[in-house]
């Protein structure tokens, strides 16, 4: 046996330990029904669906700081934020204002309130503790503003979230961090070339009876890093039409509040990922979960349909576990065998100079009739380990207009030219766009596992 062999062989081996250890752990709180829930359907349990909302998606940075910006500034009573980091100098409109401006000047009017991760422990990773206390001092120095840290975190995971809500009446949930940490998330749908990374990402604007639910999350915690009770959020009056449930990833043993934790946005990509019938369009920063590998896998071994297609967009560099994703791309691609049905998918800024743009948008759409947008990435982190917020919308208009409008910005084409049967699209717009390299390409990986070891050895010591 060579070493490829020896290597895709113990690979597959941690990668069975590791979905056995998660099965135990969720069978251990009673939460097994996250991993083996049915085809369809929405997440078992509470928060659940509710009726009367308006989803707005917003792509994009340069379109979501600002949004985020003029509910701020249009604040009541109340400013709640909950968040990976918060950098005081990140701007939120071109010109301006600042996080600190804005967070400054709506303290002098209406209660804000910042509840941050804390940091990592050791400065062996970003944000340290010390580099969040600086910013938490930079933030609120000479102000109101009311900011908790929250060192409530499974070893090796944070609090990853992405949360705004304004007067208990709308919230944005989604991917965009109010930080630089990293790469300045105030790009636009083209990406220009600007000497940095471009960065691809998206947030919902929600309104509507599930604000509560949002806001419900981020009083717990609140209340269990404080030790403050907040006013029990009541639901908004109806804002729209459509049915919302929020979900979230909260390990167990973490708050006193919700000792058995939360595993729904799981449960949720199960279920739709289960029930997939002709498309599944998936962004992330990430694609190393075996267990969401595996009902992908095994979409493309016995394909619901002649027409079944899997597209993943994603970054080419990852911040980290590069040859996890890698690895797991390889599956798929061996689960495909040459079919054409499974293409994954990265982005380049256009030009002279240009370097990658950062896929960090978190979306899952299935047969345009479901729709996810949050926090959570396709990784053990996400569905376990990490605090995460997602919502999920079963309603065709609105998963046919968000995905429509991505690919109108990826394929840099009117999107009359993408009404069409999406199957056609896919192999007559993606793939061809993608193989001749553009701002568009093929994602590198490989047949067989690269490097299979390395990918499920972080999960099972890191993820698990």
């Amino acid at each position: 046996m060579n070493l490829e062999a020896v290597d895709q062989a113990l690979g597959s081996k941690l990668e069975r330990t590791l979905i056995a250890h998660h099965r135990r752990r969720l069978a251990r709180i009673g939460r097994l029904d996250a991993l083996d829930a049915p085809p369809g359907g929405w997440a078992a349990g509470d928060p659940s669906p509710r009726a009367g909302n308006d989803v707005e998606v917003f792509v994009d940075g340069s379109h979501a700081l600002p949004a985020i910006a003029d509910a701020v500034e249009s604040a009541r009573s109340h400013v709640w934020l909950a968040g990976w980091h918060f950098s005081p100098e990140l701007w939120l409109r071109d010109g301006g204002p600042t996080l600190r401006t804005l967070l400054a000047e709506a303290s002098r009017k209406v209660e804000v309130r910042v509840l941050a991760w804390a940091g990592a422990p050791l400065p062996l990773f970003h944000p340290s503790r010390r580099e969040v206390r600086e910013a938490r001092e930079q933030l609120i120095r000479g102000t109101s503003i009311e900011y908790a840290l929250d060192a409530r975190e499974r070893p090796l995971h944070c609090h990853h979230e992405k949360l705004v809500i304004v007067d208990g009446e709308l919230a944005f949930v989604g991917g965009i961090d109010l930080s630089v940490l990293g790469g300045d998330r105030y790009d636009n749908s083209n990406h220009p070339a600007r000497g940095s990374i471009g960065w691809h990402d998206a947030s919902a604007r929600l309104r509507g009876p599930a604000v509560a639910d949002v806001a419900a999350h981020f009083a717990l915690r609140w209340h269990d890093v404080t030790g403050e009770a907040l006013p029990t959020p009541a639901p908004p009056p109806p804002a729209g039409e459509l049915e919302v449930q929020i979900v979230r990833t909260v390990p167990e043993k973490i708050y006193p509040s919700l000792p058995g934790g939360d595993f729904r946005i799981l449960e949720s990509y199960v279920r739709a990922l289960r029930s997939a019938e002709r498309l599944v369009y998936l962004e992330s920063q990430f694609l190393w979960s075996p267990e969401l590998v595996s009902v992908l896998a095994g979409k493309l071994r016995e394909p619901p349909s002649d027409d079944f297609r899997l597209v993943v967009l994603l970054p080419s560099k990852p911040k980290n576990g590069q040859e996890d994703t890698r690895g797991q791309l390889g599956v798929l691609a061996e689960a495909d065998d040459g079919a054409g049905r499974f293409l994954a998918c990265t982005l380049r800024q256009p030009g002279p100079g240009a370097h990658q743009v950062y896929v960090h948008a978190k979306i899952g759409i299935v047969d345009d009739r479901w729709l996810t947008i949050g926090s959570a990435n396709l990784n053990e982190h996400s569905f376990f380990n990490d605090s995460e917020m997602n919502l999920v919308c079963h309603d065709e208009r609105l998963a046919r207009d968000v995905r429509l409008r991505l690919w109108t910005e990826h394929l840099d084409c009117p999107r009359g030219e993408l009404e069409g049967d999406p199957t056609e699209i896919v192999d007559q717009r993606w793939r061809p766009s993608a193989e001749a390299g553009g701002t568009m390409r093929l994602l590198p990986h490989v047949s067989r596992r690269s490097k299979g070891i390395l990918g499920p050895l972080n999960g099972f010591l890191v993820d698990g």
